[in-house]
Protein backbone atom coordinates (compact mmCIF):
# COMPACT_ATOMS: atom_id res chain seq x y z
CA UNK A 1 0.00 0.00 0.00
CA UNK A 2 2.61 2.04 0.91
CA UNK A 3 4.62 1.63 -1.98
CA UNK A 4 1.46 2.34 -4.48
CA UNK A 5 0.70 5.44 -2.90
CA UNK A 6 4.61 6.64 -3.92
CA UNK A 7 4.56 5.76 -6.81
CA UNK A 8 1.47 7.74 -7.24
CA UNK A 9 2.35 10.62 -5.55
CA UNK A 10 5.41 10.58 -8.11
CA UNK A 11 3.18 10.73 -11.18
CA UNK A 12 1.03 13.30 -9.59
CA UNK A 13 3.62 15.53 -9.09
CA UNK A 14 4.98 15.12 -12.20
CA UNK A 15 2.31 15.24 -14.59
CA UNK A 16 -0.48 17.49 -12.14
CA UNK A 17 1.49 20.31 -10.30
CA UNK A 18 3.56 22.55 -12.53
CA UNK A 19 6.94 24.30 -11.99
CA UNK A 20 5.69 27.34 -10.72
CA UNK A 21 2.62 26.43 -8.79
CA UNK A 22 3.31 27.52 -4.84
CA UNK A 23 1.81 26.15 -2.18
CA UNK A 24 2.60 29.09 -0.31
CA UNK A 25 1.21 31.17 -2.80
CA UNK A 26 -2.08 28.90 -2.31
CA UNK A 27 -2.89 28.74 1.14
CA UNK A 28 -1.92 32.68 1.10
CA UNK A 29 -4.94 33.37 -1.12
CA UNK A 30 -7.14 31.25 0.47
CA UNK A 31 -6.56 32.42 3.81
CA UNK A 32 -6.16 36.14 2.67
CA UNK A 33 -9.16 36.01 0.78
CA UNK A 34 -11.53 34.59 3.71
CA UNK A 35 -9.98 36.99 6.26
CA UNK A 36 -10.48 40.01 4.05
CA UNK A 37 -14.34 39.09 3.49
CA UNK A 38 -14.80 38.14 7.27
CA UNK A 39 -13.06 41.43 8.27
CA UNK A 40 -14.99 43.63 5.83
CA UNK A 41 -18.44 41.87 7.06
CA UNK A 42 -17.66 42.26 10.80
CA UNK A 43 -16.85 46.12 10.34
CA UNK A 44 -20.01 46.68 8.42
CA UNK A 45 -22.14 45.19 11.19
CA UNK A 46 -23.90 47.58 13.23
CA UNK A 47 -25.49 47.52 16.74
CA UNK A 48 -26.77 43.84 16.70
CA UNK A 49 -29.94 42.21 17.90
CA UNK A 50 -29.95 39.49 19.97
CA UNK A 51 -31.63 37.55 17.52
CA UNK A 52 -29.73 38.01 14.82
CA UNK A 53 -26.57 36.53 16.66
CA UNK A 54 -28.32 33.03 16.38
CA UNK A 55 -27.26 33.37 12.86
CA UNK A 56 -23.67 32.41 13.84
CA UNK A 57 -24.66 29.33 14.98
CA UNK A 58 -27.18 28.14 12.85
CA UNK A 59 -24.89 29.07 9.81
CA UNK A 60 -21.77 27.42 11.61
CA UNK A 61 -24.20 23.81 11.95
CA UNK A 62 -25.18 24.55 8.19
CA UNK A 63 -21.56 24.65 7.75
CA UNK A 64 -20.85 21.40 9.62
CA UNK A 65 -23.89 19.31 7.65
CA UNK A 66 -22.76 20.68 4.26
CA UNK A 67 -18.96 19.53 4.82
CA UNK A 68 -20.67 16.03 5.70
CA UNK A 69 -23.22 15.19 3.31
CA UNK A 70 -20.51 16.70 0.32
CA UNK A 71 -18.00 14.55 1.66
CA UNK A 72 -19.99 11.47 2.36
CA UNK A 73 -21.56 12.13 -1.17
CA UNK A 74 -20.33 13.54 -4.26
CA UNK A 75 -16.38 13.43 -3.15
CA UNK A 76 -16.92 9.49 -2.38
CA UNK A 77 -19.73 8.54 -5.08
CA UNK A 78 -19.96 9.63 -8.45
CA UNK A 79 -22.46 12.01 -9.48
CA UNK A 80 -23.53 13.41 -12.65
CA UNK A 81 -21.99 16.72 -13.54
CA UNK A 82 -19.55 16.07 -10.40
CA UNK A 83 -17.68 13.86 -12.00
CA UNK A 84 -14.34 15.95 -11.14
CA UNK A 85 -14.85 16.16 -7.52
CA UNK A 86 -14.88 12.36 -7.21
CA UNK A 87 -12.23 11.87 -8.97
CA UNK A 88 -10.19 14.43 -7.19
CA UNK A 89 -11.26 13.55 -3.61
CA UNK A 90 -11.35 9.34 -3.89
CA UNK A 91 -9.60 8.71 -7.03
CA UNK A 92 -6.22 11.24 -6.60
CA UNK A 93 -6.45 12.52 -2.81
CA UNK A 94 -7.19 9.40 -1.42
CA UNK A 95 -4.13 7.64 -3.23
CA UNK A 96 -1.70 10.49 -2.75
CA UNK A 97 -2.56 10.31 1.19
CA UNK A 98 -3.09 6.88 2.79
CA UNK A 99 -3.70 6.37 6.45
CA UNK A 100 0.20 5.00 5.80
CA UNK A 101 1.40 7.56 3.99
CA UNK A 102 -0.77 10.70 5.61
CA UNK A 103 2.10 13.37 5.31
CA UNK A 104 3.16 15.88 2.08
CA UNK A 105 6.36 15.52 1.96
CA UNK A 106 6.55 19.50 0.68
CA UNK A 107 4.81 22.68 -0.02
CA UNK A 108 3.91 21.97 -3.08
CA UNK A 109 1.85 18.71 -2.01
CA UNK A 110 -0.56 21.26 -0.87
CA UNK A 111 -2.25 21.42 -4.27
CA UNK A 112 -3.52 17.94 -3.32
CA UNK A 113 -5.01 18.92 -0.32
CA UNK A 114 -6.24 22.89 -0.25
CA UNK A 115 -9.34 23.80 -2.61
CA UNK A 116 -8.59 25.23 -6.08
CA UNK A 117 -8.72 28.90 -5.61
CA UNK A 118 -11.54 28.78 -8.47
CA UNK A 119 -13.44 26.68 -5.88
CA UNK A 120 -12.95 29.81 -3.14
CA UNK A 121 -14.20 32.03 -5.68
CA UNK A 122 -17.00 29.92 -6.68
CA UNK A 123 -18.57 29.63 -3.05
CA UNK A 124 -18.41 33.12 -2.69
CA UNK A 125 -20.14 34.29 -5.56
CA UNK A 126 -22.74 30.91 -6.05
CA UNK A 127 -23.57 30.69 -2.26
CA UNK A 128 -21.91 32.81 0.31
CA UNK A 129 -23.09 35.83 -1.44
CA UNK A 130 -26.51 35.14 -2.93
CA UNK A 131 -27.85 33.44 0.46
CA UNK A 132 -26.37 36.76 1.91
CA UNK A 133 -28.00 39.15 -0.36
CA UNK A 134 -31.26 36.99 0.49
CA UNK A 135 -30.39 37.23 4.32
CA UNK A 136 -30.54 41.15 3.80
CA UNK A 137 -33.68 41.64 1.58
CA UNK A 138 -36.03 39.39 4.33
CA UNK A 139 -34.24 40.29 7.27
CA UNK A 140 -31.37 42.49 7.95
CA UNK A 141 -27.80 43.95 7.04
CA UNK A 142 -26.49 42.15 9.94
CA UNK A 143 -27.69 38.88 9.68
CA UNK A 144 -26.69 38.83 6.02
CA UNK A 145 -23.03 39.90 7.25
CA UNK A 146 -23.00 37.41 10.18
CA UNK A 147 -24.15 35.07 7.55
CA UNK A 148 -21.16 35.52 5.21
CA UNK A 149 -18.65 36.01 7.58
CA UNK A 150 -19.51 32.17 9.48
CA UNK A 151 -19.53 30.71 6.14
CA UNK A 152 -16.24 31.88 4.88
CA UNK A 153 -15.13 31.69 8.45
CA UNK A 154 -15.76 27.77 8.26
CA UNK A 155 -14.79 27.37 4.75
CA UNK A 156 -11.22 28.68 6.15
CA UNK A 157 -11.44 26.35 9.55
CA UNK A 158 -11.80 23.50 7.19
CA UNK A 159 -8.87 24.51 4.87
CA UNK A 160 -6.52 25.08 7.75
CA UNK A 161 -7.57 22.07 9.56
CA UNK A 162 -7.69 19.50 6.95
CA UNK A 163 -4.00 21.15 5.93
CA UNK A 164 -2.76 20.03 9.77
CA UNK A 165 -4.14 16.61 9.40
CA UNK A 166 -1.12 16.02 6.51
CA UNK A 167 1.65 17.82 7.48
CA UNK A 168 4.16 15.48 9.41
CA UNK A 169 3.59 14.33 12.55
CA UNK A 170 6.47 15.78 14.18
CA UNK A 171 4.91 19.04 12.91
CA UNK A 172 4.19 21.38 16.32
CA UNK A 173 0.62 22.07 15.12
CA UNK A 174 0.30 18.21 14.79
CA UNK A 175 1.01 18.02 18.53
CA UNK A 176 -1.83 20.28 19.12
CA UNK A 177 -4.64 18.41 21.78
CA UNK A 178 -7.44 19.21 19.44
CA UNK A 179 -5.54 18.75 16.24
CA UNK A 180 -3.53 15.68 17.58
CA UNK A 181 -7.64 14.07 18.22
CA UNK A 182 -9.24 15.08 15.38
CA UNK A 183 -5.79 14.21 12.83
CA UNK A 184 -6.49 10.57 14.19
CA UNK A 185 -10.08 11.00 12.59
CA UNK A 186 -8.99 12.26 9.57
CA UNK A 187 -6.49 9.22 9.34
CA UNK A 188 -8.99 6.60 10.17
CA UNK A 189 -11.17 7.68 7.53
CA UNK A 190 -7.97 7.27 5.07
CA UNK A 191 -7.88 3.70 5.82
CA UNK A 192 -9.26 2.12 2.76
CA UNK A 193 -11.76 -0.03 4.60
CA UNK A 194 -13.07 2.98 6.24
CA UNK A 195 -12.89 5.99 4.23
CA UNK A 196 -16.27 4.79 2.42
CA UNK A 197 -18.23 4.61 5.54
CA UNK A 198 -16.47 6.59 8.71
CA UNK A 199 -15.64 10.05 9.82
CA UNK A 200 -16.75 12.15 6.65
CA UNK A 201 -16.59 15.77 8.80
CA UNK A 202 -13.08 17.41 8.24
CA UNK A 203 -13.84 19.47 10.84
CA UNK A 204 -15.57 18.99 13.86
CA UNK A 205 -17.56 15.76 14.18
CA UNK A 206 -20.96 16.71 14.85
CA UNK A 207 -23.10 14.92 11.95
CA UNK A 208 -20.62 11.75 12.44
CA UNK A 209 -21.99 11.54 15.85
CA UNK A 210 -25.51 12.51 14.71
CA UNK A 211 -25.44 10.09 11.71
CA UNK A 212 -23.50 7.29 13.40
CA UNK A 213 -20.40 6.88 11.22
CA UNK A 214 -17.98 8.62 13.87
CA UNK A 215 -14.67 6.36 14.72
CA UNK A 216 -12.40 6.37 16.86
CA UNK A 217 -10.80 3.55 17.18
CA UNK A 218 -7.06 3.89 17.66
CA UNK A 219 -5.98 0.17 16.36
CA UNK A 220 -7.02 -0.51 13.12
Amino acid sequence: MARDTIEFRNHYRKTEIGKHYSGIGHFLFTSISCLTVIIVCILFTHNIRPLEWLVIPFSFLFGNFAEYFGHKGPMHHKRKYLEKVFTRHTLQHHRFFSNEVMQCDNNKDFKMILFPPVLFIFFFAMFALPVGLLLFWVWSKNAALLFVATVIGYFLNYEWFHLSYHLPEEHWISKLPILRTLRRLHLNHHHPQLMQKFNFNISYPIFDWIMGTYYRNKKL
